[in-house]
C-alpha cells in the first residue's frame, strides 16, 4: 500500500495503520510535512463527537485512538534523543490541543475530559519514559500559567475570590489533577515560582492552580508557607514589588479554601508583619515599602483585606506610628466608600475572604461565647480581647462587655463565665459601675425565678417536668449536690403526679415485664423519654469534665428516684425492652453510653429495687432489674452483635471507672459482662491469645472511659483496650463473672447462620478455638472442661439436645432458637461435635466416649418415663433429637471391640440395651426403626467386624446375637421398602 502524502488521511484509518504496524505514526510524522494541518483538527473533531450510548465498545476505541496519538507525541516530542525538528512539530500539535482545550473547557466539558484523560501516567510504560511524561507535564503546566496573559495585577487583586477550588470549572481542575500526579507538591511549588520570576502570568490559572494544589496535596500547605517566607524574604531584601504581590495573592488564595486547607489571611499577616520581629520591622525603609505596597492596592483590595489590615496592623516603632496612621487613614476612607464600618466588626469574625458576605450583623454574642471558651481552654484571656480593650475601646465598651454582663441566674459554683468576668475585673477591663450594676441585676433574677423552682400543678405535668429536667443537666455540671439533690425531689413530686400506666403497686417486689406487647401509653412513652433522654444528656455533661469515679453521686439518685416511683419503674423497663429488643438500630452513640451508664446504676441499686419477672417467662425465677434487661439485648445477629457489644463495652468500662477496685463488682452487671467475654473473642480474632497482654493498672479505668466519650463513632480500638485492661481481666477470677462452657454454647445456638458476621470458614475456626483451646483445658470450677474431652463432647451434646428438644411454643419466645435449629448455628456445633468424637475414637480411651453418651442419654429418657400424653411427648422430641445426633456419629462408635479367647469380638450388648429401651418408644410406624437409622447401626456393626481378626464370623455372629436379642432391628432391617419412605419422611418431619 503506498502512503500518497498530497491526501490527508483518516485518522481512524492512520490509527488501524499504526496499531498493526503497517505505516506507523512515526514515519508520517518524518515524512509528511503537511501532518501539522490536518492532524490537530481531526484530533478536535474526534473529540467533539460523542459516539451512542449503547456503543460502549466505540467509546472505548475512541479513547485508546487519542492516547495512542498522544503517546507517540509525547515520546517524539519530549524524549531527550529526539530530533530538533520532529520535537518542535509534536510539541506544536500538542500545544494547539492544549490551547484549544483551555478555550472550551468551560463550555464545552464533555469534549475537554476526552482530551483530559489522554494525559495520563499511564502513558509511562507504554511509549513514553519517565522522564519524557515529566518534560511533557512540566510544559503543559508551563503553557497553562502563561497563556492568555490579560488580566493585571490589580485584577487578580479584585477578581481573586471567583478562582476558588469550587468555582473553578471541573475540567481545569481534573486537568490540574492529571498533570500533578506525578510530581511532589514541592516539585510543583518550585516549577510555579520559576514561572513567575521569568514569564508574564495568567493569573487566574495560576491561582486555581494553587487552590487545587491545597485541596488535592495535604503537604501542599506547608510547602507554600515555606515558599511565602522565601518570596517575602527576597522582597524585603531587594525591595521587589513582583515578589512581594506574588506572596500577598498565593497567601490569600490559600486562604480563600477555608482554615482546614492553608491558616486565614489575618493569622498570615499578623505571623509574617505582627511583631517586631516581623519582615518590615529591621528599618525604616522596609517598613515604608511595606506601607507604600499597601497603600498601593487600597484602590482595588476587598474590604475583609483592608479591615484586616487595620484590625491587626503590621508592627511599627512609636517614632514611626505617622505612617501607619496615614494607611489607616486611607483605608478607613476607602471602606466608607464602600458602605463598609470597621467598628462593627467582631473580635473574631473570618476576615478570610471565604465567607465574607455570610458575617452576623451583632457579633458581640459570638465574640463572647468565643472568648470564654478560650478562657475555660487556657486559662488566660486571650489576646484579641486584650487587644480590643486597647485598640478597639468602642466596640469593647459599649457592644463586648453588655453582651458580657447580660444579668442571669448565677450558678452557686462559678462557671467559666463568671471566672471570665472576674479574670477581667482583675486587669481593670471592666469599669467598676458596669460590673456593679451587673451584680445586682443578676441577684434580682434569682429573687424572681424562686417561684419558678416549685412547680405549678395546675400546668400541664408535662410541661414542667419537661422544664425540671431541662435544669438538671445544668446542676450535674455545677457539681452541687444539695441543689441537684433538691431539684430531684421536684422531679420526684411531678412524676408522681401522672398516673399509674396498670395495676401496679408501689410496695411490690417484683414487677412483671411483658416482653411481647412493649408499647406503652402514649403519655407514658413521652414521660419515659424525656426521663431516659435527660439521663444521657446528664451523663454526657457530667463526664466533659470529669470521669465517672470524680463525679457527684448524680446518677445514683436519679435512679432512686425511679425506684421509688414503681408504677414509673415498670414504664422504664418495658420501655428499655423495646428500645434494646427492637429499636436498638435507632439509638445514636450518645443514646447508647448513657443507657449502658443507667444499667451500671440499676445493678448498683439492686438492694433497693425490685426484681423484674419476665412475661412469658425465659427465665426460671425473677431477677435483677439490669440482668432482666440484659436479655432484651440478643447476640443473634450482626447488627446485633455490633450494639450488644457497644451498650456493654460502655457500661462495663462506666462500671470499672465508677467503682473502687474493691466495689467494682456492685458496678458491674455480670450478664452484660459475660456478653462482652463471648462477643469480643467471636468479633476481633486477635482478643483470643492469652490475656497476658494487658494495660497496667495505673493507667486507671478512666482512661477507658474518656476513650468512649472522645471515639463514639471509632470505638473497635476501644473496645479491644477494655478487653486487654488489667480490671477487666481480673474481674473473671470471680465465678458470677465467668462464662462457663454451657453459656457459650448457648449463645452460639442461637446465632442465625445467615446474619453471622462470620464466615461460614471463620466461624468453624472461632468454634474450634473456643472449644479445644478456650474450654477444654480451663479448669471446671472456671467453666471449662478440665481437660476431659468426654466432658467436652457431653456438654456439648446436651446443648444441642436442649436445642432440638424444645418445645413449639419454648421456641416462639423472644430470643428463641428457630425450631429444629433450622437458620441457627446448630449444624456447625453438629459438626464440631462430630470431629471430637472422631479424634476422641481415635484416641487410646475413646471406646469409654459411647458409655457416657449412652448414660446421659438414658438419664434424659428416664426424667420422662411417665404415662401421661404430655411425657410421651417430650420423650419422642428427646429421641428423635437423639437420632438426628446420632446420625453424624461415626457408626462404629456403638459397637466396642474386646479380646476374648485370644481374637477381638464385637460387643453389641450397649446398643440392643439402648434400642430396646428407648429406641422402641419412638417408632413410627409403630415397630420399625427409621431407615437411616437402621442403615447407621447396621454400618457401625460392618465398621466394627472389619476391626476383628475373622470379619466375616464375627459379623454373622454378632447378626445372629442381635437377631435373637433385638428383634426390632432385625425387622427394620428386612420390611420391605415401601415402609421405609414413610418412615423416614415422617422421620424427618420431627
Amino acid at each position: 500500500m503506498e502512503y500518497r502524502r498530497h491526501q490527508h488521511p483518516k485518522l481512524e484509518v492512520v490509527y488501524y495503520l499504526h496499531k498493526y504496524y503497517i505505516l506507523t505514526l512515526d514515519y508520517m510524522l518524518h515524512s509528511d510535512e503537511n501532518v501539522r494541518s490536518w492532524l490537530p483538527p481531526q484530533l478536535k473533531a474526534l473529540c467533539g463527537w460523542t459516539p451512542p450510548p449503547e456503543e460502549e465498545e466505540t467509546r472505548r476505541l475512541q479513547q485508546k485512538l487519542l492516547s495512542a496519538v498522544v503517546g507517540v507525541l509525547v515520546a517524539a516530542g519530549f524524549e531527550e534523543a529526539a530530533e530538533r525538528k520532529l520535537s518542535l512539530l509534536c510539541s506544536s500539535v500538542l500545544d494547539d490541543m492544549l490551547f484549544w482545550l483551555l478555550d472550551i473547557e468551560e463550555k464545552r466539558g464533555e469534549v475537554a475530559e476526552r482530551w483530559i484523560q489522554t494525559l495520563d501516567a499511564s502513558l509511562c510504560g507504554d511509549s513514553v519514559s519517565p522522564a519524557a511524561l515529566q518534560r511533557f507535564f512540566t510544559h503543559c503546566l508551563t503553557q497553562i500559567f502563561t497563556c492568555n496573559t490579560r488580566l493585571t495585577v490589580s485584577d487578580a487583586v479584585a477578581l481573586q475570590k471567583e478562582w476558588t477550588l469550587a468555582k473553578t470549572s471541573h475540567c481545569l481542575t481534573s486537568l490540574y489533577c492529571k498533570l500533578a500526579v506525578i510530581f511532589s507538591a514541592e516539585q510543583l511549588l518550585h516549577h510555579l515560582q520559576q514561572v513567575l520570576e521569568t514569564h508574564e502570568v495568567n493569573w487566574k490559572h495560576v491561582l486555581c492552580f494553587v487552590s487545587s494544589l491545597l485541596v488535592y496535596y495535604q503537604a501542599a500547605r506547608l510547602c507554600l508557607i515555606e515558599l511565602l517566607s522565601r518570596l517575602l524574604s527576597s522582597a524585603f531584601e531587594g525591595y521587589d514589588l513582583e515578589n512581594m504581590i506574588t506572596a500577598f495573592l498565593l497567601a490569600r488564595q490559600g486562604a480563600l479554601e477555608g482554615a482546614g486547607v492553608f491558616p486565614p489571611y489575618s493569622d498570615w499577616f499578623k505571623t509574617s508583619f505582627g511583631g517586631s520581629a516581623g519582615f518590615q520591622a529591621s528599618s525604616k525603609k522596609s517598613l515604608v515599602f511595606l506601607l507604600k505596597f499597601l497603600s498601593d492596592l487600597v484602590p482595588f483590595e476587598p474590604p475583609q483585606y483592608l479591615k484586616v489590615h487595620i484590625l491587626h496592623p503590621p508592627y511599627v516603632p512609636a517614632k514611626h506610628r505617622n505612617l501607619l496612621m496615614e494607611y489607616v487613614t486611607l483605608a478607613k476612607t476607602r471602606l466608607a466608600d464602600l458602605k463598609e464600618s470597621v467598628e462593627d466588626m467582631g473580635l473574631y469574625e473570618d476576615v478570610s475572604g471565604s465567607r465574607a458576605s455570610s458575617q452576623p450583623q451583632c457579633p458581640a454574642a459570638q465574640d463572647v461565647e468565643k472568648a470564654v471558651s478560650l478562657f475555660g481552654s487556657t486559662g488566660r484571656i486571650s489576646a484579641t480581647v486584650m487587644e480590643a480593650s486597647i485598640f478597639r475601646r468602642p466596640y469593647f465598651l459599649t457592644r463586648f462587655l453588655p453582651a458580657l454582663l447580660k444579668p442571669r441566674v448565677l450558678p452557686l459554683k462559678p462557671d467559666a463565665r463568671m471566672n471570665f468576668i472576674e479574670a477581667l475585673k482583675k486587669a481593670d477591663k471592666v469599669p467598676a459601675a458596669q460590673y456593679s450594676s451587673y451584680v445586682d441585676s443578676c441577684q434580682r433574677h434569682r429573687q424572681q425565678n424562686k417561684t419558678a423552682e416549685r412547680p405549678d400543678l395546675k400546668e400541664d405535668p408535662l410541661d414542667v417536668l419537661r422544664i425540671q429536667l431541662q435544669e438538671l443537666p445544668g446542676l450535674v455540671d455545677a457539681g452541687n449536690d444539695g441543689e441537684m439533690s433538691a431539684q430531684l425531689s421536684r422531679i420526684s413530686h411531678t412524676l408522681s403526679v401522672f398516673p399509674a400506666s396498670g395495676d401496679e403497686l408501689t410496695t411490690q417486689t417484683v414487677v412483671t415485664l411483658n416482653t411481647e406487647t412493649p408499647q406503652l401509653p402514649e403519655l407514658h412513652l413521652k414521660v419515659v423519654n424525656l426521663i431516659l433522654q435527660n439521663f444521657c444528656q446528664c451523663l454526657l455533661t457530667a463526664s466533659r469534665a470529669n470521669p465517672p469515679n470524680k463525679q457527684t453521686s448524680w446518677g445514683c439518685r436519679f435512679v432512686c428516684v425511679l425506684l421509688d416511683n414503681r408504677p414509673l419503674l415498670s414504664a422504664v423497663m418495658q420501655r428499655l425492652w423495646d428500645l434494646f429488643h427492637h429499636q436498638a438500630a435507632s439509638l445514636s452513640p450518645a443514646h447508647t453510653l448513657g443507657l449502658g451508664a443507667f444499667l451500671v446504676h440499676l445493678h448498683a441499686s439492686m438492694a433497693l429495687g425490685p426484681l423484674v419477672q419476665l412475661v412469658p417467662a425465659t427465665q426460671a425465677q425473677a431477677a435483677p432489674l439490669a440482668e432482666a434487661i440484659s436479655s432484651a439485648v440478643p447476640c443473634n445477629s450482626h447488627a446485633n452483635m455490633l450494639f450488644s457489644l457497644r451498650l456493654c463495652a460502655a457500661a462495663v468500662s462506666y462500671g470499672l471507672c465508677r467503682g473502687e477496685p474493691q466495689q467494682q463488682q456492685d458496678y458491674v452487671p455480670p450478664s452484660l459482662y459475660k456478653k462482652l467475654l463471648y462477643l469480643i473473642p467471636r468479633l476481633f480474632p486477635e482478643a483470643r491469645g492469652t490475656a497476658a497482654c494487658v494495660w497496667p493498672d495505673e493507667d486507671g479505668p478512666d482512661v477507658l472511659w474518656s476513650s468512649f466519650m472522645q471515639d463514639r463513632n471509632i470505638w473497635t480500638q476501644t473496645v479491644l483496650h477494655l478487653w486487654r485492661h488489667a480490671g477487666f481481666q481480673q474481674l473473671q477470677q470471680t465465678p458470677r463473672y465467668q462464662l462457663c462452657f454451657s453459656e457459650w454454647l448457648h449463645n452460639e445456638l442461637r446465632v442465625q447462620r445467615n446474619e453471622d458476621v462470620l464466615s461460614d470458614c471463620q466461624r468453624q475456626e472461632y468454634q474450634q478455638w473456643a472449644c479445644l483451646q478456650l474450654y477444654l483445658g480451663r479448669p471446671e470450677e472456671q467453666g471449662g472442661c478440665g481437660g476431659d474431652v468426654k466432658e467436652l463432647c457431653s456438654r456439648l451434646l446436651v446443648a444441642i439436645m436442649d436445642t432440638m428438644d424444645q418445645p413449639p411454643s419454648e421456641l416462639e419466645k423472644p430470643g428463641s432458637a428457630e425450631p429444629s435449629g433450622t437458620g441457627t448455628c446448630l449444624p456447625d456445633l453438629l459438626s464440631r461435635l462430630q470431629e471430637l468424637v472422631q479424634e476422641a475414637e481415635l484416641s487410646p480411651g475413646g471406646a469409654v466416649l459411647w458409655d457416657v453418651l449412652f448414660e446421659l442419654l438414658s438419664q434424659r429418657c428416664s426424667s420422662s418415663s411417665s404415662v401421661s400424653i404430655t411425657s410421651q411427648l417430650s420423650l419422642q422430641r428427646t429421641l428423635h433429637a437423639w437420632n438426628r445426633v446420632l446420625l453424624v456419629l461415626p457408626a462404629a462408635l456403638f459397637f466396642k471391640t474386646k479380646p476374648e479367647g485370644g481374637r477381638t469380638t464385637v460387643d453389641c450388648s450397649q446398643l440392643v440395651e439402648h434400642i430396646n429401651q428407648h429406641q422402641r418408644k419412638a417408632c413410627s410406624p409403630a415397630g420399625v426403626l427409621p431407615p437411616l437409622v437402621t442403615a447407621h447401626f447396621l454400618k457401625g456393626l460392618l465398621c466394627a467386624a472389619v476391626r476383628c481378626d475373622r470379619p466375616a464370623g464375627e459379623l454373622n455372629g454378632a447378626w445372629c446375637q442381635m437377631s435373637r436379642t433385638c428383634p426390632l432391628l432385625a425387622v427394620s432391617a428386612v420390611v420391605p421398602f415401601s415402609f421405609p419412605r414413610h418412615s423416614q419422611g415422617s422421620s424427618s418431619r420431627h
